[in-house]
C-alpha cells in the first residue's frame, strides 16, 4: 500500500473476481462480448430514434435518453474491469476512484428518476389518451428529461462532496469491481456519520421517491386497463407499458436487493454477482426488452439502416 504524505491513501486495490487464469479468460471474453453488444444495441436505438421523425414523440424521446444513459453506464464499469483482466493490475488512484464513484452515482440516480418519468408518461397515455398530446407536449418531455439528468448529477455531487472530505489511512482493499459508496465509507478512518446521513437522505429522495411514483403510476394504469371492456383492448393497452414495467422490475429489484443491507454488502462475494446484474446485464437487456417487442422501433430501424444501405439518397416528392 502506497500512502501520500500525511498518511492518506494514494490508491485503492479493487478485488474483482479472483479466479483461476482459464476462468479469468472466460470472464474477459464474456464481459467483452456484453460490452460490445451493449454499445451496439444502445447506439443503434439512439441513432434510429434521432433519424426517424415518426419516433419524435415523448415515449421514444425518453427511450432515447435511457439508451444514451446506458452507453455512459457501461463505460463507467466495464473498461476498467476488462483492463484488470488483461494486465492483472487492480489498482486505481484515489482521484480515479472518486471520478468513477461520481459518474456511477450520477447515472444510477438519473436512471431511477428517468424510469419514474417514463412510468408517468405511460400513465398519461393510457389513463388520458385523448388529452395526452396536451398533457405531455414535447416541451414538457424535454424539461422532464433535463430534470432527470440534473437531479442525478446534483445528487452525486452532494454525496461526493461529503465522501471526498473523509480521510483514508488504510487498509486500501475494496472487495468489489468498482468504487462504490459502502466500501469507501467502511475504509475511512475519520468520522463518517455525516456522510452516511447525507447518503441515506439522498437515497430516499433519488430511489424511493421515484419508486413510489412508478408504483403509483402502474397502480392507476392497471386499474384503468381492468376497466376496458374487451380483452383485445386490455392486451393492447398493457402491451404499451409491459416493456417498461419489465425494465423497472429488473433494475429496481437488483438495486434494492444489493443496497438493502449496505453494511453486509461486501462480506460475501456472491453480492458482486448481483452488482453485475444492474451495472452490466441490465444495460444490455434494456434495448432487447424495449425494441424486440416494439414493432414501430423495429420498422424504423429497418427503414433507417437497411433503407439507407439500398437507397443512399432520398428522392424528393
Amino acid at each position: 500500500m502506497r500512502n501520500l504524505s500525511g498518511g492518506h491513501v494514494e490508491e485503492f486495490v479493487l478485488v474483482d473476481f479472483p479466479t483461476t487464469p482459464p476462468l479469468q479468460l472466460l470472464l474477459f471474453v464474456l464481459f467483452f462480448a456484453i460490452y460490445l453488444l451493449t454499445l451496439l444495441e444502445n447506439s443503434l436505438i439512439v441513432f434510429t430514434i434521432w433519424l426517424t421523425p415518426s419516433l419524435h414523440r415523448p415515449m421514444y424521446f425518453f427511450l432515447g435518453h435511457l439508451s444514451f444513459l446506458e452507453l455512459w453506464y457501461i463505460n463507467v464499469t466495464i473498461p476498467r474491469l476488462l483492463a484488470a483482466f488483461l494486465t492483472q493490475d487492480n489498482r486505481v488512484s484515489y482521484a480515479g476512484c472518486m471520478t468513477q464513484l461520481y459518474f456511477f452515482i450520477a447515472l444510477a440516480c438519473t436512471e431511477c428518476v428517468l424510469l419514474a418519468v417514463m412510468a408517468y408518461d405511460r400513465y398519461l397515455a393510457i389513463c388520458g389518451p385523448l388529452r395526452y398530446p396536451s398533457l405531455m407536449p414535447s416541451s414538457l418531455a424535454t424539461r422532464l428529461a433535463a430534470a432527470s439528468w440534473g437531479s442525478g448529477f446534483f445528487s452525486s455531487m452532494m454525496k461526493l462532496l461529503f465522501i471526498s472530505q473523509l480521510s483514508y489511512c488504510g487498509p486500501n482493499i475494496i472487495n468489489h469491481f468498482f468504487c462504490d459508496i459502502s466500501p469507501l465509507l467502511n475504509l475511512t478512518c475519520s468520522d463518517k456519520e455525516q456522510a452516511e446521513l447525507v447518503d441515506v437522505l439522498l437515497a430516499l429522495v433519488m430511489i424511493l421517491l421515484p419508486l413510489l411514483a412508478v408504483v403509483s403510476s402502474y397502480t392507476a394504469i392497471i386499474a384503468a386497463i381492468l376497466r376496458i371492456p374487451t380483452s383485445r383492448g386490455r392486451r393492447k393497452a398493457f402491451s404499451t407499458c409491459a416493456t417498461h414495467l419489465a425494465a423497472v422490475v429488473i433494475y429496481y429489484s437488483s438495486t434494492l436487493f444489493t443496497y438493502a443491507r449496505p453494511r453486509a454488502m461486501y462480506t460475501f462475494n456472491h453480492n458482486k454477482i448481483i452488482s453485475v446484474l444492474y451495472t452490466i446485464i441490465v444495460p444490455s437487456l434494456n434495448p432487447v426488452i424495449y425494441c424486440l417487442r416494439n414493432k414501430e422501433v423495429k420498422d424504423a430501424f429497418r427503414k433507417t439502416v437497411m433503407g439507407r444501405c439500398h437507397y443512399p439518397r432520398d428522392v424528393p416528392d
